[in-house]
């Protein structure tokens, strides 16, 4: 069970949608959310500027791009990305070690330039939507929790800060890379509600008693009648 200030710190609201309707569900959000999440859908159309409008409204952002590319390249991508202000940001595990750990030092330039904390790196290890014969469709043979396991203590030597994973693997992560280490799940759906394109989901309060650090939760809040009010049942769930 978690306090007040520790469930609505834990909840990330996906902001999959355009500027408009993004603004108006911070709006609606305000007083209530923590955090929200900046992902491709709007920085690829609105830039930093959206970052700015979520942290003006108070909000810490995890800006959710991804990265993945030659090291020289993500460099660059995260020193720009963490410029923004950004809380946390994402980059694929697969890109390998020497890759995250030039992000790691492309986020650590931009801190030492704008003053304040560091951008914190999270790792994607195995996308939620996909599954184990997604997966081998690919040419991943190994089970996904020990491919999700391989990619999180690669990603975390190599100087992430964390791991994006499936509910389903929070708890072995959270024992495999100790108490302090940022585990974001996303794939997390109140009771009730469509599972749509995520394949490994889990509830919010078993998300968390599984050793998630933070929760990304999208369209059962954002899709909702009541946002605000959608929001406050996640919170609840996570209290009771």
């Amino acid at each position: 069970m978690l306090s007040e200030q520790q469930a609505r710190d834990a909840i990330i609201v996906a902001m999959d949608c355009d500027r408009e309707t993004a603004l108006d569900l911070a709006d609606k959000l305000s007083g209530k959310a923590v955090w929200v999440k900046v992902g491709m859908t709007l920085f690829y159309r609105y830039g930093p500027a959206i970052v700015d409008d979520m942290r003006a409204r108070g909000l810490r952002v995890f800006l959710d791009l991804k990265l993945h590319d030659i090291p020289f390249q993500i460099r660059g991508a995260a020193f720009s990305a963490s410029l923004t202000g950004a809380d946390i940001l994402s980059i694929h595990g697969l890109g390998g070690a020497a890759m995250i750990a030039e992000g790691r030092a492309g986020a650590e330039e931009a801190a030492a330039e704008r003053g304040g904390e560091r951008t914190r790196l999270v790792a994607i290890s195995v996308l939620t939507s996909m599954d184990a014969e997604a997966l081998a469709s690919i040419g991943v043979e190994s089970p996904i929790a020990e491919e999700v396991a391989r990619l999180a203590s690669l990603a975390v030597g190599a100087g992430s800060d964390g791991i994006v994973c499936s509910p389903q693997e929070a708890a072995e992560m959270r024992a495999l890379l100790g108490p302090d280490a940022l585990i974001v799940c996303p794939g997390v759906r109140p009771a009730g509600s469509a599972v749509g394109d995520q394949k490994r989901v889990a509830t919010p309060a078993a998300t968390i008693a599984a050793g998630a650090s933070k929760l990304v939760v999208g369209r059962p809040i954002t899709h909702a009648e009541n946002p605000a009010a959608a929001f406050e049942a996640i919170v609840a769930e996570l209290m009771s």
